[in-house]
């Protein structure tokens, strides 16, 4: 809202009216579901994986069924346990949350106020800034050269009012990471008294030997919050369970306004199975390890420009912005084939499409489709 905007009294308005801010904020887009005349369209809009869930998930989801007149386990304590087991984290230091999206929602809740503001980057996640303008705060996006993260804009963008900066590594829409030791630098960087949110939703697709989610330094740094998802290496997106490993104080901050039963039975008990269940997991990363340069090299072999190199199970697409050829009607497309992409326009990046990694048959009809679209 400018500064000269008119300020109503909303005591004396016709009708009840959503604080200040509220209708300014531009609600998240999911990813396209449907393909018009097409029942079971191929759906690489939304970085789901294709492999689809862990079966020894899907038990321990059809066991909650007799327990659907119960209510969950505020604590989360099966999967907090596991958690806590797997990576040699305190048990008492977890956040658990409807996806990680709420875990970012709550510390938003806890750290802004109007007036303050928080950093992220300029294609950031849209859920971080979501979270922000809601609580009334301001969002500043730093300049990312390359679609790549930049640490120094980054900290060019923090003042005395800043909060939180949010940082995801990988980044989504565009897939692309930084080395730990920049990670540890924009840290290093901070007055101690923002929190620095490593969102590693897609973490555990980087495969290479220099990446680092920063569960390390979050162990004794008392500033930082590291936060996972349950939704895509693990498949079980629907569930909504994510979780955030944090200080104590923080911890204990957010529980004092998170809601009470925020993970369902199912969902905890198959998060438990999906984390037990190693197998699964290493298919999902080799499927991803060996498609992900296949596609990005056809893709560049179509003359298209693909950012990165990607470390997510996602590739982000340039397309040129020549009538014919652009990004909208290659989406559009591709829609057509039954082939669901995501359009970027409302992460400020008109001129791209992002593609999620797909089974091997999903990736080849996507390569001979945007061919023959590139040379219709």
């Amino acid at each position: 809202m400018s500064d000269d905007a008119p300020i109503l009294d909303r005591s004396k308005a016709a009708r009840p009216l959503p604080k200040p801010g509220i209708m300014e904020i531009h609600a998240y887009v999911p990813g396209k579901a449907q393909a018009p005349g097409i029942a079971e369209p191929i759906k690489l809009s939304a970085n789901e994986n294709p492999l689809g869930s862990s079966d020894q998930a899907h038990a321990a989801y059809a066991s909650a069924e007799r327990n659907l007149h119960v209510y969950p386990d505020p604590r989360a304590s099966l999967v907090r346990a596991a958690i806590a087991e797997r990576y040699r984290l305190e048990p008492e230091r977890l956040i658990f949350g409807c996806g990680s999206d709420e875990v970012f929602q709550l510390l938003n809740t806890c750290f802004l106020e109007p007036g303050d503001n928080m950093v992220q980057g300029q294609y950031g996640f849209a859920a971080f800034a979501i979270g922000a303008h809601a609580v009334q705060a301001e969002v500043r996006r730093a300049a990312e050269p390359d679609f790549r993260i930049d640490v120094d804009e980054l900290l060019a963008c923090v003042d005395d009012r800043t909060r939180l900066v949010f940082l995801a590594n990988p980044g989504n829409p565009t897939g692309t990471w930084i080395p730990f030791s920049e990670v540890r630098r924009l840290h290093d960087a901070l007055p101690p008294s923002v929190v620095l949110v490593l969102d590693g939703a897609y973490g555990e697709f980087a495969l290479d030997p220099g990446f680092d989610d920063g569960l390390d330094l979050a162990r004794t740094a008392s500033n930082v919050v590291v936060t996972h998802t349950f939704s895509k290496l693990h498949g079980l997106a629907a569930l909504r369970i994510g979780w955030g490993y944090a200080p104590l104080e923080i911890a204990q901050a957010v529980d004092r306004i998170r809601l009470p039963f925020n993970t369902s039975i199912p969902a905890q008990r198959a998060a438990v199975a999906a984390l037990a269940d190693t197998a699964f997991q290493q298919a999902s990363l080799d499927l991803v390890g060996t498609w992900r340069p296949w596609l990005t090299q056809q893709l560049g072999g179509l003359g298209l420009d693909v950012i990165g190199p990607s470390a997510a199970n996602f590739v982000l697409v340039g397309f040129p912005k020549r009538p014919g050829k652009t990004a909208a009607e290659a989406d559009a497309f591709l829609t057509r084939r039954g082939l669901l992409v995501r359009g970027v326009g409302n992460y400020g990046l008109p001129d791209h499409i992002r593609i999620t990694i797909g089974l091997e048959a999903h990736n080849r009809a996507l390569i001979d489709a945007l061919a023959d679209f590139m040379n219709s």
